[in-house]
């Protein structure tokens, strides 16, 4: 009878060490391993600190004015885009939407910021956030001077490597969706088109509630 226990007690262990397994790791890549800081370090007022957007005044949807003080306390998911592109940015759209039925709260937002601002004006961002159903509380598309949004683009979002100015000939366009934590740091890149990524992004966001 002792040998027969002690065979299920066996069995009972090797059946559920790989769940076991699973479940340490789990913890530890939520609660103890965290996401990386993307870009360089930098000084301010003589201090080193780690890379973070810099600030900017554009306009949302409603033709209201919106900046990175809008962001203190909370996470945020960034892409850029323009309403007139025919599939990338659809596919973006889409997939940013089930980032935001993940989180209903608004300690998480999206911004999505036009690389097209001549053609993009507040109405036309109106027509596309209806078209696509999106909710303005926590996602705010984002329109004004395309030399400040190039800037933006290049040099804090880092999501192109070329040169440019912002000037009329000069168009940068991307599929990255990009996560920043409550001290607007870089902490993670995604393909924007991918459904794969777009699971991992909402995975990554929890980690980072988790973090703060």
């Amino acid at each position: 009878m002792r040998k027969r226990s002690t065979i299920w007690l066996f069995l009972l262990i090797v059946f559920l060490a790989p769940f076991l397994a699973y479940a340490i790791y789990s913890f530890y890549v939520r609660h103890v391993e965290k996401l990386p800081v993307y870009g360089k370090e930098e000084i301010e007022n003589g201090i080193t600190v780690q890379h973070r957007i810099a600030g900017f005044e554009l306009l949302d949807q409603e033709g209201i004015k919106y900046g990175k003080n809008e962001w203190k306390e909370k996470i945020v998911v960034a892409n850029f885009f323009f309403t007139h592109c025919p599939i990338i940015c659809p596919k973006m759209t889409r997939n940013l939407k089930k980032v935001q039925a993940a989180f209903r709260s608004e300690d998480i937002l999206i911004n999505s910021f036009t690389i097209d601002p001549e053609r993009d004006s507040v109405a036309q961002l109106q027509h596309y956030a209806a078209k696509f159903g999106i909710n303005g509380a926590n996602w705010k598309l984002l329109t004004g001077d395309k030399s400040e949004i190039y800037k933006l683009a290049r040099n804090s979002f880092m999501i192109v490597a070329t040169d440019g100015d912002g000037g009329p000939d000069d168009f940068i366009h991307s599929e990255k969706l990009v996560l920043l934590d409550k001290q607007k740091r870089i902490r993670g890149y995604y393909d924007g088109t991918s459904e794969k990524e777009t699971d991992q992004l909402i995975h990554d966001i929890k980690r980072l509630q988790d973090e703060n």
